[in-house]
């Protein structure tokens, strides 16, 4: 064998190779590295588009809470205002009631007081007729001296 030949052929064999190779291998993976870069590019894409969105819905989650931190806040102060103006009216019922009870009950004794002293007013009658008869040891006639008892009823 003769060396020119084998390296001729061994050219030709590697032309044919690198020709065959650039015709049908080299474009699909060009188009196959060129459609994993754009895949890459849009996922790159997406993550930060994905990234900007958690943060703005993480600004939105913290501007809610804050909202209803602050709600809440206001309903539980208009909570303590409403408890406080329950307790004022209970009081101020509880005084009302209280008050007329007192009143009632003034005017109850009120009038056991006169009825006391009717009461009184008659036993110190009875005691003064009676103690009158036996003075003067004779019996007194009550319908006779009526007016005389009723006026000292009033005068007790």
């Amino acid at each position: 064998m003769n060396i020119n030949f084998t390296l001729g052929s061994q050219v030709i064999t590697f032309a044919v190779f690198v020709w065959f190779c650039y015709k049908f291998i080299w474009p699909p993976l060009i188009r196959a590295i060129e459609d994993r870069q754009k895949q890459v590019a849009e996922g790159l894409a997406a993550a930060e588009k994905g990234r900007l969105e958690l943060t703005n819905a993480a600004k939105r989650v913290e501007q809610e809470l804050g909202g209803a931190r602050e709600r809440a806040l206001t309903i539980v102060g208009d909570a303590a205002k409403r408890a406080q103006q329950m307790i004022e009216k209970a009081k101020n019922d509880a005084k009302a009631e209280g008050d007329r009870e007192k009143a009632a009950a003034k005017a109850e004794i009120e009038q056991e007081v006169a009825r006391a002293k009717e009461s009184l007013r008659e036993q110190v009658a009875v005691l003064a007729v009676a103690g009158a008869e036996k003075i003067l040891r004779r019996e007194v006639d009550a319908k006779a001296h009526a007016d005389l008892l009723g006026d000292l009823r009033k005068q007790l």
